[in-house]
């Protein structure tokens, strides 16, 4: 968790976040709400019981403030980030490797705690978390958090769980007897870069990597180098959550990185699918409902916010997702989480999950490294084979 502290301060000193430069002045008092509020989010992260009944936290939401919910499903934090630059949403569910960029682009604005009453019940590890406090400034309410797991299917592997990533990142045969060649598939997003720096500290030590987010040249290339061998194995690229699930259901896709949502729906299917955290660890998400810095419905916006705080909401979204909750009280007595579902989700294992974050030139722990928008432009050439 130092660690984690002290990356994330280093990232918010290069993109010059200094309060007082961005502070616009947070709302002082909330007033009746405004009838509407948009939300950019997470697949899976806003739901109100179109898919499974019991799972429906916005319908109660809507009749007790007047405000109407309506969502764009982002596959992406880049997504994401665009959709908040172009405007006209109130709130957006931001992963640690976009915060920060909608912070320093001004694109949400700071929050008064004062107006969220639940605010005190918020997990320590959460409440100051850089990746959404900036010079003791908060710029969004914690919502969830998890890794990103790799996903299997059991009958491809004979029932016994792969130990490693390798099996996504390198060709072999599986315990079925076939290739693991265009069976596998990787996430479409740059931050996939960090996934291979993750295995090679653990395969290539004499690369030096200590963080995942901070590479040099060297190691960057070494990412990159391996993300083209695994451009020969992979079937597609996922972004979306349903297609992804589709294709372990009926494209023969044996094992992917993914997010325990999926894991958890097929399982719920009865499908011979399972996730398991390999023996070099997970990157994994920690993610903010930050309220954007022209919200034109700022008091639905206070009000969601605070209502996403409950236990019972916090806890239905976690048994839905397969996420921790920020708010502690969410891991007792939540009907569809049961009083086991955080150890299972891995609510004790907070400080091994390398967290998201945007990779900036100046790092933490070398010094100088590659920037995003080179991971940005070098993913595509990678997607592209070349």
């Amino acid at each position: 968790m130092k660690q984690i502290l002290k990356s994330c301060t280093a990232l918010t000193l290069s993109l010059g976040l200094v309060a007082p430069a961005l502070a616009q002045e947070p709302l002082k008092e909330l007033g009746k709400g405004e009838g509407e509020l948009s939300i950019v989010a997470w697949a899976g992260y806003i739901e109100r019981g179109e898919t499974d009944k019991n799972y429906d936290w916005v319908t109660d939401f809507e009749k007790e403030t007047g405000c109407k919910v309506s969502v764009k499903t982002a596959a992406t934090s880049d997504e994401m980030v665009a959709l908040m630059n172009e405007g006209g949403f109130d709130l957006v569910t931001a992963s640690g490797d976009a915060s920060l960029r909608l912070v320093a682009g001004k694109r949400v604005q700071p929050i008064n705690t004062d107006l969220i009453p639940s605010w005190k019940t918020i997990d320590e590890r959460m409440q100051n978390a850089p990746w959404h406090t900036v010079a003791g400034i908060h710029y969004g309410t914690p919502y969830v958090w998890g890794p990103n797991v790799l996903m299997y299917n059991k009958d491809a592997f004979k029932g016994e769980a792969p130990k490693s990533w390798n099996v996504v990142f390198e060709e072999m045969t599986l315990p079925d007897g076939k290739s693991n060649k265009g069976r596998v598939q990787a996430y479409d997003g740059p931050i996939h870069v960090a996934d291979a720096a993750n295995y090679l500290m653990a395969h290539k030590p004499d690369l030096g990597i200590k963080n995942p987010y901070e590479l040099n040249e060297d190691q960057y290339k070494a990412a990159l180098d391996l993300l083209r061998v695994q451009r020969t194995l992979v079937g597609r690229y996922w972004h979306d959550a349903m297609i992804q699930i589709d294709d372990f259901k009926n494209e023969g896709v044996v094992a992917s990185g993914s997010w325990p949502f999926q894991v958890n729906l097929m399982e719920a299917e009865k499908l011979p699918i399972a996730s398991v955290i390999p023996e070099e660890g997970v990157t994994g998400w920690a993610d903010t409902t930050m309220l954007h810095a022209d919200s034109a419905h700022p008091n639905c916006a206070y009000m969601w916010m605070e209502h996403t705080l409950s236990p019972k909401v916090q806890g239905d979204v976690s048994a839905w997702f397969g996420a921790n909750p920020s708010v502690g009280a969410a891991c007792k007595g939540n009907e569809l989480l049961t009083d086991a579902g955080c150890k299972t989700n891995g609510y004790e294992d907070f400080d091994k999950v390398k967290f998201w974050k945007t990779p900036v030139t100046k790092c933490e722990s070398q010094g100088e490294c590659v920037p995003y928008h080179r991971w940005v432009s070098d993913y595509i050439g990678v997607i592209g084979g070349r």
